[in-house]
């Protein structure tokens, strides 16, 4: 049976809205696309209240009691923070996240075992393969997308939460693109800012919006300038 899109974390949606469905590489504009993993991976936990964030000007985060989460992604990520000697910022762990080794295999692993993708190789140059994952069904992210197109170009008030975490987080990633044009995009620019500011919804989800989605913004701000910085040193 083929899974619901509610059956799928915010990092598995992010890959799906990051790969192309045929060649199952990543899209040539999601460049960022690791820090919006690592900011699905933050709101996630917000959202399971097994972390939580200080209201200090650092955001500092610091793990919370709570029942073993099925996610092992999600588990090895509470365990990090729980286990860190210091309480680190909000962006830090985003950056942490992002770069956890194969991150993108063990999300994509997932997605095969949902039967969403599906692992294989490719030969580059015939010298080289790596592992790629076409869509098997492209149900999920086609609802994914119809989803967002709903809440970023229509005038509905009251929005799905997770919906708006994926649009906040896509944005914040340069993403969004991939799949709107640019010029409709810039027409929703007051939406868009209602939208990643959690002005259409409420309560803790609105803190994980606004958390998750300025943390990987940060993230990815200082990924731009040390590789602009070590571009000029060469």
């Amino acid at each position: 049976m083929p899974p619901n899109v509610e059956d799928l974390s915010l990092h598995e949606q992010v890959l799906l809205l990051a790969l192309r469905d045929e060649k199952g590489t990543l899209e040539s504009r999601a460049g960022m696309y690791a820090y919006a993993l690592g900011g699905a991976i933050l709101a996630e936990l917000l959202l399971a209240e097994s972390i939580r964030i200080g209201e200090e000007k650092k955001q500092p985060v610091e793990a919370v009691a709570s029942k073993t989460l099925t996610d092992p992604i999600l588990e090895e990520c509470r365990a990090a923070i729980a286990g860190a000697k210091r309480r680190k910022s909000a962006q830090a762990w985003v950056s942490r996240f992002a770069g956890i080794r194969r991150l993108k295999h063990k999300v994509a692993e997932e997605l095969c075992r949902k039967g969403v993708l599906r692992g294989t190789e490719d030969q580059i140059l015939l010298l080289f393969t790596r592992k790629i994952y076409p869509t098997t069904d492209p149900g999920p992210e086609r609802h994914l997308v119809e989803r967002m197109r709903e809440a970023i170009f229509g005038d509905g008030e009251k929005l799905d939460p997770r919906v708006v975490l994926l649009v906040a987080l896509a944005h914040a990633a340069q993403m969004l693109p991939i799949h709107f044009p640019k010029k409709d995009l810039k027409r929703r620019k007051e939406r868009l800012a209602r939208i990643v500011g959690g002005e259409l919804i409420g309560g803790a989800t609105r803190a994980a919006v606004q958390a998750a989605q300025s943390a990987v913004r940060a993230a990815v701000l200082t990924a731009v300038v040390i590789g602009a910085a070590s571009h000029s040193s060469h």
